[in-house]
């Protein structure tokens, strides 16, 4: 439980503010521009996951290299950089 927390904490998030959205517009007799705007927030919900969610990259191995590396002793020197 604590993994699907720390990776995917988007979700946990997305899922209450669905939920208070879903019952703050879908009380009291809602209209069609109730139902509208709900499923406009699940709409937008959907495709911030799509645009932020964790992908499986191509530097992933090399990680899983030096996590060994580490753990086994070896010296290992960390170079960071950034496209900025």
């Amino acid at each position: 439980m604590n993994l699907i927390t720390n990776q995917y904490s988007f979700i946990t998030v997305a899922v209450g503010f669905a939920l208070v959205a879903g019952f703050i517009l879908l009380t009291n007799k809602p209209k069609w521009n109730d139902y509208l705007a709900f499923g406009v927030i699940i709409i937008a919900l959907f495709t911030a996951w799509g645009i932020l969610h964790p992908r499986q990259t191509p530097l992933m191995d090399d990680t899983k290299k030096v996590q060994a590396m580490i753990g086994a002793g070896t010296p290992v020197l960390l170079e960071f950089q950034s496209p900025y």
